[in-house]
């Protein structure tokens, strides 16, 4: 199993903003290979919030698969068709294997 982490940093204060998109499953959770998602945020930042979105899979080849599908599309429509966002400061996605899980 793999575990994508989407880290993202807004503006102090936008939070909220951003935690909206992720209150409402959005066809991620029926995809083939999906096992969970999870939304943290971090604590001790001082300059702007940080969190991170990660989403467990079975493997990187599931993963692939959504992010080349309809439903991803149609999951990121609205944000792609809303331009630049002024509270993003930015995102990196990272890719972790799972070695152990109790």
């Amino acid at each position: 199993m793999i575990m994508v982490m989407n880290t993202i940093q807004v503006k102090n204060g936008c939070g909220d903003k951003l935690l909206e998109g992720f209150q409402e499953p959005k066809g991620v959770q029926d995809f083939p290979g999906f096992v969970r998602m999870e939304v943290l945020a971090t604590e001790g930042t001082e300059e702007f919030e940080e969190y991170k979105v990660c989403t467990t899979w079975e493997s990187k080849e599931h993963f692939q698969a959504w992010v080349e599908s309809d439903s991803f599309k149609q999951s990121h429509a609205k944000r792609a068709g809303a331009g630049p966002s002024d509270h993003m400061l930015g995102a990196k996605i990272s890719f972790h294997q799972i070695v152990i899980s109790h």
